[in-house]
């Protein structure tokens, strides 16, 4: 987050993306992809200055064995936007909707909501078969079925009712605490992306911190793997 309130996240995009090839006669309007936030916050205020700043550079892979990345930018106003490179052209997406996760594309994701069309807050009304009365187990229950795992579209579904349903709180502190409490629902637990036998390594492909950030106050929260405590 920089001074003008403008925000800005990179996420991984494997196999979706495709930058740019380097072209040395570009490089001094070349950045790498993982460059790219610094670049547009320390040059943008704004949503609209986001969009002509990236219309400016070329975006490249500094190194080819990672994966591509797309990019959430939020302004003060709340307004943000998906950044995509797709067949080497920049897409933004207006998010409306303020989630965002991993492959595949941000439209994707959106039109997958359709297939969660019968998930709602609250409960199910109680139903019968014949004579044998049909009621939920507990509180929630209009949300029954929808997805547990951890992969990207799984997480995109959760986040999407999870963000859409919580209330709207009357100050920061309140809502940075409501916001690390619908993401403690997204902690890749150490061990469970490696099968059996495999060897976990310092540096696991868990969940390594958690950010929340306060746009209003330019203040950005969060917490560490080892240590629960929300610190800003």
């Amino acid at each position: 987050v920089n001074e003008a309130g403008l925000a800005a996240g990179l996420f991984y995009f494997p196999d979706y993306g495709e930058y740019e090839s380097f072209d040395e006669s570009k490089r001094e309007a070349t950045v790498s992809d993982l460059q790219l936030v610094s670049y547009i916050l320390g040059e943008c205020k704004t949503i609209d200055e986001v969009k002509e700043a990236v219309g400016k550079v070329h975006v490249v892979a500094i190194d080819p064995r990672g994966s591509t990345v797309h990019w959430r930018f939020t302004e003060e106003s709340g307004r943000q936007v998906v950044l995509e490179i797709i067949g080497r052209k920049p897409v933004f997406y207006e998010n409306e909707l303020g989630v965002l996760t991993n492959s595949p594309s941000f439209d994707w994701h959106l039109t997958n909501l359709n297939n969660f069309v019968n998930l709602a807050t609250g409960p199910v009304k109680q139903n019968k078969i014949g004579d044998l009365q049909l009621s939920a187990f507990g509180g929630g229950s209009g949300l029954h079925g929808i997805p547990g795992d951890m992969t990207p579209p799984s997480r995109f579904i959760r986040a999407a009712f999870f963000q859409a349903t919580a209330p709207k709180l009357d100050c920061a502190e309140k809502t940075v605490a409501q916001a690390f409490h619908i993401l403690n629902n997204f902690d890749i637990p150490t061990g469970i992306q490696f099968g059996a036998g495999q060897e976990v390594p310092d540096i696991p492909s868990a969940t390594q911190w958690t950010v929340a950030t306060d746009l209003k106050h330019h203040r950005i929260y969060y917490r560490t793997m080892h240590n629960a405590t929300i610190r800003c």
